[in-house]
């Protein structure tokens, strides 16, 4: 790898051509390919007119088709810009000279351009830039697939089209048959059908030599579901090519919180055990291959990575160097980089002025799933006018999150305006008090189109919405945006990434591991409150479970920081005293009340 940082999956539509902005710099990136509408959208912008050939919603494998030929576009894009940036001469402000000098100071490579450039000019000065040439990486482009979002799809007829056919599956199938050779994420928890899928296509089985044109990545929140999910995928002879690690709370996106399982915890688990792990998965692996008649002699190497609320490069830093991390995620502090992202002009104005109490978790995704939000977005302030109107809810027009059965027999969205109608239709026949009517019928119209809203900020970018589209825009950044306070260049960023500026200077900010026990700890309380009235047994055991596994990773942080190297640093000091306030926090946090 050319970086040490990679950047998620940013929505539908945040990074959705991320590729095509940064991956020729050796930044990878990772793309969605939930929403075939936007892919064929964003296809037919970044294709000259005269060479789009559009595909109809009515074709066959219409959905197959989109993506797989706007996967080979973004390749062939790529392929071309880094040609062309890898053939500019070493001058200054060349496309050329940024590649270098984005590159983090410990590379090899930033060390060899900045000693060619000291060279004199002579003929072994230019036998050392085609050195540099030939050592050039592009980033790569990666795809996302949230595994648990796979609607079924029917014919015209009403028939099932079948198993292979949901959207899960075509996303995959696409990618699959794709030019790119790159990873695909797979996220939001195990897929046994999905998962299974994979050992249908020959580029995630490898060659003699152990190669793999397409890697496996799993996004994961714990140890023990990472060793579950990659052993259910080494016994069909497929590899984990990286475990990307991600914060419960402190990310952005869907929010998947761990039973108080920290962060800091988490990676010193798979710091300890990941030889082990590594010894295991391929010992299955190989074994599998056997079965295939594939023999392999080279081990697979398996990376490992964290994301979710980084801010600083110092951070950056004791995360790879203390947890033996391949990598590291950055991911909302990149949606105030318009250079790398699509974030429409007034959610980019709002994004900058925010404060952290404008991010918060709600109950917003009509997944079901906790979902990081930003009160000043243009669907929250729809959503509000609209019950203002007496109107609550969306049209359904993509129907990708449409999974509730509640009322229909076929499923719907429980954002959308038929959904919510039927729901508080039923809230007003039962017998509930004022108040338990209000919070049932906020809970219900907290839901927001996501499949629109997500796709919004990239039209409004591009210009290229409809007259009559949705123009409200959804976005979902992490808690640690509201620390980032105006709009960056790419080169900011990175530099910032590596130290070698401060985006945040004198920035008052908690550090990573604390922000994160804070979010746990009103994640707590907002449990406890919600079971005031009614509680089992089952519960006050596990709401205990979670307190105790809160003040475990308190004293793990105690340890972690009273090994510290320099223990007069003021920052040292003020995260202890910060934990010491967490702790408090904490310890005043009793699910005793509940009895």
């Amino acid at each position: 790898m050319s970086h040490t940082f990679h950047i998620p999956v940013l929505g539908l539509g945040y990074s959705i051509d991320t590729p095509l902005k940064v991956a020729r710099y050796g930044i990878s990136s990772v793309i969605s390919i939930v929403d075939d509408e936007l892919i064929e959208r964003m296809r037919e912008y970044h294709t000259r007119k005269e060479d789009f050939i559009p595909i109809a919603k009515s074709a066959t494998d219409c959905r197959e088709r989109r993506i797989t030929e706007y996967l080979n576009m973004v390749h062939k894009i790529v392929e071309r810009q880094f040609e062309k940036l890898k053939n500019e001469k070493f001058e200054a402000g060349s496309d050329l000279c940024r590649y270098f000098e984005l590159l983090p100071e410990s590379s090899q490579l930033k060390q060899g351009y900045d000693l060619m450039i000291e060279y004199p000019e002579n003929k072994r000065k230019h036998i050392f830039q085609d050195i540099l040439r030939s050592r050039m990486t592009k980033g790569t482009i990666d795809v996302n697939i949230m595994s648990k979002v796979d609607k079924m799809n029917f014919s015209a007829k009403g028939e099932y089209r079948g198993d292979e056919n949901t959207d899960a599956m075509i996303a995959l199938r696409a990618f699959a048959e794709s030019d790119l050779e790159s990873s695909i994420v797979l996220s939001a928890g195990m897929n046994p059908r999905l998962y299974s899928y994979l050992e249908n296509f020959k580029d995630f089985i490898p060659d003699k030599e152990g190669r793999l044109r397409k890697k496996i990545i799993l996004k994961v929140s714990d140890f023990r579901s990472a060793f579950i999910q990659a052993k259910f995928l080494a016994k069909k002879g497929l590899w984990v090519s990286e475990f990307r690690i991600e914060s419960g709370l402190n990310c952005g996106g869907h929010a998947f919180a761990t039973q108080g399982y920290l962060l800091g915890p988490i990676l010193e688990e798979f710091k300890q055990k990941r030889p082990e792990m590594i010894y295991a998965l391929n010992d299955l692996y190989q074994s599998a291959l056997r079965d295939k008649n594939i023999s392999v002699l080279k081990q697979t190497q398996q990376l490992l990575s964290v994301q979710g609320g980084i801010g600083t490069s110092a951070e950056n830093e004791f995360l790879l160097k203390y947890y033996e991390l391949d990598a590291t995620g950055w991911g909302s502090p990149f949606l105030l980089v318009p250079e790398a992202t699509n974030v429409d002009e007034e959610t980019l104005k709002q994004l900058t002025i925010a404060d952290e109490s404008d991010f918060y978790l709600s109950a917003a995704s009509p997944l079901g799933i906790l979902f990081n939000n930003f009160k000043n977005s243009g669907i929250e302030k729809q959503r509000l006018q609209r019950l203002e109107k007496g109107r609550p809810g969306s049209p359904c027009v993509k129907k990708y999150l449409v999974t509730n059965t509640e009322f229909t027999e076929k499923p719907i969205c429980t954002a959308s305006r038929e959904y919510q109608n039927l729901k508080i239709k039923q809230l007003r026949s039962l017998q509930l008090t004022i108040d338990e009517y209000m919070e049932q019928f906020e809970a219900v119209t907290e839901k927001i189109c996501l499949c629109e809203g997500l796709c919004s900020s990239a039209y409004i970018k591009y210009q290229i919405s409809k007259p009559k589209e949705n123009k409200a825009v959804a976005i979902c950044p992490g808690p640690n945006l509201a620390y980032f306070s105006r709009i960056y260049s790419l080169d900011e960023m990175v530099k910032h990434i590596y130290g070698k500026i401060d985006l945040l200077d004198k920035i008052e900010r908690p550090h990573i591991f604390i922000k994160e026990l804070n979010l746990y700890i009103e994640y707590l309380q907002k449990d406890i409150k919600t079971h005031l009235k009614d509680l089992s047994d089952k519960k006050r055991k596990q709401l205990d479970g979670f307190k105790a596994q809160l003040q475990e990773g308190v004293n793990y942080y105690k340890q972690l920081f009273s090994e510290w190297p320099d223990q007069t640093s003021a920052k040292l000091k003020g995260w202890c005293e910060e934990l010491i306030a967490s702790e408090t926090l904490l310890n005043s946090t009793l699910v005793s009340e509940l009895i």
